[in-house]
């Protein structure tokens, strides 16, 4: 069970994505087109850091102190194979929820990773990328579809080796929270 539950979590760490377009970890030389589309590797959201809370300084770490939550939503992928590389472009859904607790602003700074696994759920790669939710007055959420596009050496690996794996960065007071309250109060 225990095997089971990191092997789900590894999964989740590798779809998520910044507001804004962004290329890493290995960039396509201007030699080398992509081909076109190409199976991707498969990408899910992990259940366990699918959500997260965020605290006002101070406040308290239970439900009634939550500032804001954070959802990931859904994540989509498409791929381009090219030169021993997969080119994938990303678009997550991500959603901003206000909580019970009375913040200060309108906005939600959240930050989520991607993570790129090998069959054996080993974690090849992981990056982290930051998005910025405006929750219009008088709204209870909102949302943004954050497109980003990274390159993943396949280094012998066919795409079907490979797993992207996405979920919230979680501090320490975020997981404790999880550990005493089931997820988002409604």
């Amino acid at each position: 069970m225990t095997r089971a539950r990191a092997a789900l979590m590894l999964c989740g760490l590798a779809l998520l994505c910044g507001c804004s377009t962004v290329s890493s970890w290995m960039p396509f030389s201007s030699s080398a087109a992509p081909s076109a589309a190409a199976a991707c590797p498969s990408a899910a959201i992990l259940h366990s850091l699918s959500q997260t809370a965020v605290f006002p300084p101070g406040g308290s770490h239970e439900p009634v102190g939550v500032a804001f939550y954070g959802i990931l939503s859904e994540v989509n992928a498409k791929c381009d194979q090219a030169a021993g590389a997969m080119h994938v472009a990303f678009d997550v859904i991500v959603i901003g929820e206000r909580g019970p607790a009375i913040g200060k602003g309108d906005t939600v700074d959240l930050q989520y990773f991607v993570a790129v696994t090998g069959s054996d759920q080993t974690i090849l790669n992981k990056r982290s990328f930051a998005v910025r939710i405006a929750i219009p007055a008088g709204a209870k959420r909102a949302g943004v579809t954050d497109h980003i596009e990274e390159t993943i050496p396949l280094a012998g690996r066919t795409p079907g080796d490979l797993s992207i794996l996405l979920g919230f960065q979680q501090t320490p007071d975020v997981i404790d929270f999880y550990k005493h309250f089931r997820g988002r109060s409604m």
